[in-house]
C-alpha cells in the first residue's frame, strides 16, 4: 500500500474531507519527528489572519510615517511599509491623551500603558486556538475596513490636498547625509518592519487543516493584501498632507498621522480615527504573541531552551500557555530600556528585524546551496523558479540587514547613533556560549519518528474513528508515548511500513516513490522548527 492510498484510508474511515486532511498532516508531522499535540483547528483563512495581523499595515505605517517622510520624502514612502510593536501603541495613545488635553505622558507612563497591553495580549492568547482563530478573522475585516474608513474620511475632510506631483514626486532629505543613494535605501528599511511578521503562517502551520498548503498561501495572501491596502493607505494620507514642516516634522501632538487626523478633521473624528489604529495594533501585537509562542514552544519542546520541560506544557485546551506567559516576561524585559532612552529602544526594534530577517536567510541558504538536488517538494513549491527566487530573497535579506546597522542621522552622535549590532551581538554571543558550554552535549538532531510510528499512527486514526478514542495526553512524556506506539505496532502490525526501498529495482517500489513525492512526503529527518 502506498503513502498516499494509506493517508487516504486513515481519512476516509472518518467520513469526511477535513478527517483526511487533518490525518495527512499528522502523518506528514510524525515524519518530521512529532506527534500531534497542540489543537488543529485553524482554517486556512484564520492562518492567513494571523499572519496578515502580524503584517498589520496601520499598526506598522502610523508610529514611523514621519520619519519615513524625512528619509526621502513622499516619494519613498508611497513604496515602503513599517511594522509596529505594543510599545509603539502605547506611545500612539499617548499622543490621542495629548490631542484633547495640556497632559504630556512621560516614559513611565508610557511603559506602564505597554505593560497594561502586554497582560492582555497574555489574556487574550491564554485562550483556544480556536477563539484566537476568530479573533484573527476578525482582526483582518478589522484592518480592510478601517484602512477605507480612515481614507475616506481624511481625503473628504481635509480642506486643501496635496498634488500628484507631490505625492509621486517629491524629495525631501532631512537626515544630513548628502548621498540620496544612501538616503533613499535608509527609507527602504521601512519595509522590514512589516515584513518581519509573515512567517507567522509557518509558526502556526501545526495548528493549521491542509497545513502544506494553507500555510504557504497563508503567507501569499498576507502579503498581497498588506502591500494594496498598506499603499492605499498611504497613498490617502500624504495627499492629506497640508503643511508638511508643522505635520510632519515637528508635530504638536508627537505623531505625524495624529497631527494630520487632527488638523484635518477636528478632534473628536481624529479620536475616532485614532481609536481605529489602536484597534488594528492591538490585533497586531496579540498576533505576534501568538505566532512568538509557537516558536517558544518548538524551541522547548526540542529541548533548545532554558526550562524547557516547563514550557513545552500543554493546557488542557492543547493551547501553550505556559510560552505564551515567558513571552510576555520576556517582552517586559525588553521594554524596560525605554524608559531611560528610546534609541536603546530603537537598537531593540532594529535587532528584531535583523534578527527575524537572518532566521530566514538560514533555510533558504540551506534549500538552495545545501540541498539543492537532495530537496523534496511538498505540495505547494516554486518549481524552477525556486533557486532563483531564493536567491534574490537572500540577497535582499543581507543588503536590507546591513544597512539596520548603518546610522541613520548626520553628524553621528552618542544620541542617535544605531546601537543595532550591540545587541545583536550580545545574543548571538550568548547563544554560541550557551550551545557550546552545554546545549552541544545533550542536543542533537534525532532520527524522525519513522515509517512504524507513522502506521502506527495511521492505525490510530482508524481505531480513533471506529470509537476507540485512544487519545494521547498533552502531558504525555516521550516514554509513554513510545510504549504507546509501540504497543500499536504490534496490535496493526498488518499495516505495511511506508518507507520505500530507495534504489530497488522493483517497479512497485518505484512507483511507491513515485506517489510519495506526489503528496510530498519530506525526507525522514529532524527538524526544530514547530511548524512544517
Amino acid at each position: 500500500m502506498s503513502k498516499k492510498s494509506e493517508v487516504d484510508d486513515a481519512g476516509s474511515t472518518g467520513g469526511s474531507s477535513s478527517g483526511s486532511l487533518y490525518d495527512q498532516d499528522r502523518v506528514i508531522l510524525e515524519r518530521l519527528g512529532y506527534k500531534q499535540s497542540l489543537d488543529r483547528s485553524l482554517s486556512a483563512f484564520s492562518n492567513f489572519g494571523v499572519t496578515f495581523s502580524c503584517c498589520s499595515i496601520m499598526a506598522g505605517l502610523t508610529p514611523l510615517y514621519g520619519d519615513a517622510l524625512q528619509s526621502g520624502g513622499p516619494m519613498t514612502v508611497i513604496w515602503v511599509a513599517i511594522a509596529s510593536t505594543d510599545l509603539a501603541m502605547a506611545q500612539f495613545l499617548a499622543s490621542m491623551v495629548s490631542m484633547s488635553t495640556s497632559y504630556s505622558p512621560n516614559t513611565y507612563v508610557i511603559f506602564a500603558i505597554y505593560v497594561c497591553i502586554l497582560l492582555l495580549h497574555g489574556v487574550v492568547n491564554s485562550m483556544t486556538v480556536r477563539l484566537n482563530g476568530l479573533f484573527n478573522n476578525m482582526s483582518v475585516w478589522w484592518h480592510v475596513f478601517g484602512t477605507a474608513t480612515i481614507v475616506i474620511v481624511v481625503l473628504v475632510m481635509t480642506p486643501q490636498r496635496q498634488s500628484a506631483e507631490f505625492v509621486f514626486t517629491t524629495w525631501v532629505n532631512n537626515t544630513g547625509w548628502s548621498s540620496n543613494f544612501y538616503v533613499f535605501m535608509l527609507g527602504l528599511l521601512q519595509s522590514q518592519y512589516t515584513l518581519s511578521g509573515y512567517d507567522s503562517a509557518a509558526h502556526m502551520a501545526e495548528e493549521t487543516q491542509n497545513a502544506s498548503t494553507g500555510g504557504p498561501m497563508g503567507i501569499i495572501m498576507a502579503i498581497l493584501t498588506a502591500s494594496v491596502v498598506g499603499w492605499v493607505f498611504l497613498l490617502g494620507m500624504t495627499f492629506s498632507i497640508m503643511n508638511f514642516d508643522t505635520q510632519i516634522v515637528s508635530p504638536a501632538v508627537g505623531v505625524a498621522l495624529s497631527q494630520i487626523f487632527l488638523d484635518s478633521c477636528g478632534l473628536r473624528v481624529a479620536i475616532f480615527l485614532i481609536l481605529i489604529i489602536l484597534g488594528a495594533q492591538f490585533f497586531c501585537g496579540s498576533a505576534l504573541t501568538l505566532a512568538s509562542s509557537r516558536m517558544v514552544y518548538a524551541f522547548a519542546r526540542d529541548g533548545a531552551l532554558p526550562m524547557s520541560q516547563r514550557l513545552h506544557k500543554l493546557n488542557k485546551e492543547k493551547s501553550p500557555v505556559a510560552a505564551v506567559w515567558f513571552n510576555i516576561a520576556f517582552c517586559f524585559v525588553l521594554g524596560l530600556p525605554y524608559i531611560w532612552s528610546e534609541t536603546a529602544y530603537s537598537a531593540i526594534v532594529s535587532v528584531n528585524t535583523i534578527a527575524s530577517s537572518i532566521s530566514y536567510l538560514i533555510p533558504i541558504l540551506c534549500r538552495i546551496i545545501l540541498a539543492r538536488e537532495t530537496f523534496t517538494p511538498g505540495p505547494f513549491n516554486l518549481g524552477r523558479f525556486s533557486t532563483i527566487v531564493g536567491m534574490i530573497s537572500s540577497g535582499w535579506i543581507v543588503v536590507t540587514s546591513a544597512l539596520f546597522l548603518c546610522p541613520t542621522e548626520s553628524p553621528v552622535t552618542a544620541s542617535n547613533m544605531n546601537y543595532a549590532l550591540v545587541p545583536f551581538v550580545l545574543v548571538v554571543g550568548v547563544c554560541v556560549v550557551y550551545y557550546a558550554i552545554w546545549g552541544r552535549h545533550w542536543f542533537k538532531p534525532g532520527g524522525g519518528v519513522g515509517a512504524a510510528a507513522v502506521a502506527a499512527g495511521v492505525a490510530e486514526s482508524k481505531m480513533d474513528a471506529a470509537g476507540g478514542h485512544l487519545e494521547s495526553s498533552s502531558e504525555e512524556t516521550d516514554e509513554e508515548d513510545g510504549e504507546r506506539r509501540h504497543e500499536l505496532k504490534h496490535v496493526y502490525s498488518h499495516t505495511p511500513p511506508m518507507t520505500p526501498q530507495i534504489g530497488s529495482s522493483s517497479s512497485g517500489e518505484g512507483s511507491e516513490m513515485e506517489e510519495e513525492q506526489e503528496v510530498g512526503f519530506p525526507e525522514e529527518k529532524h527538524t526544530s522548527r514547530g511548524a512544517f
